[in-house]
């Protein structure tokens, strides 16, 4: 019985070693491929935030950190700094709205030297589907409602839902989500364009927080 015992450990033991052995073979070699993977979807997100024709450098790539009570969050959040001929022309900026329904949102928004809006797009969120997560471009249109919107002040009272006397449309049913996006996004759009020549003078240094 005690000989069966310990046969059986060994086996066990023999067992967990080979499966984390492969675990961790598979990790090596997926790695690059998803790292890769991750680049490539950045780097549309951020195209479609700010269009092509306002820069000529690696945009993905131009990236520092920031931290400020704007973006929602106290964590650094990544900024990606566009230049045409080297000179700025346009900020993405990654921010927090942490009144969603179902918890925090994560969005980047693009903003260029005019305070003008030139996009936003959702980056994670676990709104409720069916309502919350039209907030998504996969499911529908709505935050394409940004595009290319003045913004001018702190306060600008048009950037609210309906519901709030502003100009962006809401959910039946889900009003929290959209104006915890509007929200967001308005405030990290003006920090942004009241800071952009500092931000665009700091260093390239987002790392992992990319």
């Amino acid at each position: 019985m005690i000989r069966a015992m310990r046969n059986n450990g060994a086996i066990l033991a023999l067992a967990a070693l080979l499966s984390t052995g492969l675990v961790a073979i598979t990790n090596t070699l997926t790695k690059d491929t998803i790292a890769e993977q991750e680049r490539l979807q950045l780097l549309q997100v951020l195209n479609q935030v700010i269009p092509k024709d306002l820069h000529d450098n690696a945009l993905a790539r131009q990236c520092t950190l920031v931290t400020n009570p704007a973006l929602g969050t106290d964590a650094p959040m990544p900024v990606y700094v566009a230049t045409k001929d080297g000179q700025p022309t346009a900020l993405a900026i990654e921010a927090i709205a942490p009144d969603g329904y179902n918890g925090a949102i994560k969005v980047l928004v693009g903003i260029d030297t005019n305070n003008t809006v030139l996009g936003v797009r959702v980056l994670k969120h676990a709104e409720t589907p069916g309502l919350g997560d039209k907030i998504d471009l996969n499911v529908s249109d709505w935050v394409l409602s940004f595009s290319d919107k003045p913004l001018e002040g702190a306060d600008d009272k048009r950037w609210a839902v309906y519901k709030d006397g502003g100009q962006f449309d809401q959910f039946t049913g889900a009003t929290i989500t959209p104006r915890a996006v509007v929200n967001a996004a308005r405030k990290a759009a003006w920090y942004a364009m009241q800071n952009i020549d500092t931000i665009a003078r700091q260093p390239l240094d987002c790392g992992d927080a990319k």
